[in-house]
């Protein structure tokens, strides 16, 4: 493609973007069809996908080539008709990597600014195909720039423009996988450790909905993806799993101290309208891990792959230590931060159970215990770090509808729902502690237990 260049440089920059991608589809097109494995587009034609649609310039000294608004805005619908009209995977993939795949150079933050407007456009206008190849476009790059993506679309949809949330809500039933990697890089983005990291009211509400639909959503980039061991560490996480566990352990503790620092001018999200949220989120995670032993079976990776890495543990517990040591010395400014403590305590508790018993998280016994060495005394993180945890076939899942009373705490009994597919207990268990019917999450205990009154 290299000897077109002279035939662009006289045309205005929309209709030399334009014709570049014309070309661009026919030479990848015979490219894929030439079976070459892997198909590898050639320098010359990144070179002038960089100077002709990203305005890179080629030298030092050449004039800069500049799109007015209007003009971008028209090049963003020929990318979307271009997309949507290639019938072929194959092709649309190679010619977004082509167009999107970062190269290390000055270009990648036009790469970046242009892929944003272009994505945002898709899920604006409902465009499938952008939104599958953004989805492989996130499983390929480093980390911090699928947070950057994750970012442009945040701000779009639940910042800039008041009630434009429904569109990105429809992002579940149009990509599944575009959804899932969006939920994983905002995970990654919003960490909880400040009140600009914290997540918008409306974007929580969205993902909770979405996984109360379908907990399998969060799971589906692993479930499409061949895996046999960790995913490298400059990538996101296979799933949100992590991330969702942060949010709702850390969430009563972060939603406080963020209250507090903007009491003065009355502008916090409080604590009353997040918690419920963060307590159906909870249960939601719950019920996924509980989901996981068939499905790492039927992979053949029960016990062999860890989807909740015990590093990523170690440093929500470091962060949950130091939260608490915060509320300790401000206890007297909040009436109930000892109850919020104790529920940030126990949704930890849950968590580390519910994962081991589904050998989503792999580690010693020891080694939880020295984790959480830093961790003040909790009856329910007691009984997990002291006792040996198993999953039984007979644990029912929680409703995913969700009460402020009922949410915070899964050990409490819940209307008997259908039970999962059976599973082979990986350990039996004396039928005696049938009477301890109304803590399941407990059931197994292999020392005397004494409700706490």
């Amino acid at each position: 493609m290299g000897d077109i260049r002279q035939s662009l440089l006289p045309r205005d920059v929309l209709s030399a973007a334009k014709e570049l991608l014309y070309h661009l589809d026919i030479y990848i097109c015979n490219l894929v069809q030439s079976g070459r494995q892997p198909p590898l587009v050639d320098s010359k034609t990144l070179e002038l996908v960089e100077e002709f649609i990203l305005h890179a310039p080629k030298d030092r000294n050449a004039p800069v080539r500049k799109m007015s608004a209007l003009q971008e805005l028209q090049l963003l619908e020929i990318m979307c008709s271009c997309f949507q009209e290639q019938s072929r995977d194959a092709v649309r993939q190679l010619i977004f990597s082509t167009l999107f795949n970062l190269q290390g150079n000055q270009a990648d933050e036009s790469r970046m600014m242009l892929l944003g407007k272009l994505v945002s456009m898709a899920v604006a206008v409902g465009r499938v195909p952008i939104l599958e190849c953004a989805a492989t476009w996130f499983q390929r790059t480093h980390g911090v720039y699928c947070v950057r993506l994750a970012q442009v679309l945040v701000d779009d949809y639940c910042s800039m423009v008041p009630g434009s949330g429904p569109t990105l809500h429809n992002i579940h039933s149009m990509s599944p996988r575009f959804c899932c990697q969006f939920i994983t890089a905002v995970t990654t983005l919003y960490d909880l450790s400040s009140e600009e990291l914290t997540p918008p009211l409306e974007l929580l509400q969205m993902i909770v909905l979405w996984i109360q639909e379908d907990p399998r959503l969060v799971l589906i980039t692993f479930l499409n993806t061949p895996l046999s061991g960790n995913q490298p560490l400059s990538c996101l996480d296979v799933t949100p799993l992590g991330g969702l566990v942060r949010w709702c352990i850390k969430a009563p503790l972060a939603y406080r101290r963020n209250e507090k620092q903007v009491r003065t001018n009355g502008s916090s999200e409080s604590e009353t309208d997040a918690g419920p949220l963060f307590s159906a989120l909870h249960l939601s995670v719950l019920q996924v891990f509980m989901l996981l032993p068939n499905i790492l079976s039927e992979k053949g990776l029960y016990g062999h792959l860890a989807l909740l890495q015990l590093d990523s543990v170690a440093a929500l517990t470091s962060d949950l230590a130091r939260l608490l040591e915060q509320t300790d010395e401000h206890t007297h400014t909040c009436a109930d931060a000892h109850a919020l403590s104790q529920l940030a305590l126990d949704r930890l508790a849950q968590a580390l159970q519910v994962a081991m018993a589904s050998r989503a998280l792999l580690c010693s016994r020891e080694d939880l215990r020295a984790i959480c060495s830093r961790l003040p005394h909790n009856n329910l993180l007691q009984l997990v770090l002291s006792g040996p945890v198993m999953y039984y076939n007979n644990i029912h899942t929680p409703p995913l509808a969700y009460s402020p009373h009922t949410a915070h705490s899964p050990i409490a009994s819940h209307t008997t729902l259908p039970t999962l597919p059976t599973h082979t207990p990986l350990v039996s268990h004396p039928a005696s502690h049938t009477q301890y019917h109304t803590q399941p999450f407990m059931t197994g205990v292999q020392f005397p237990f004494r409700p706490s009154h």
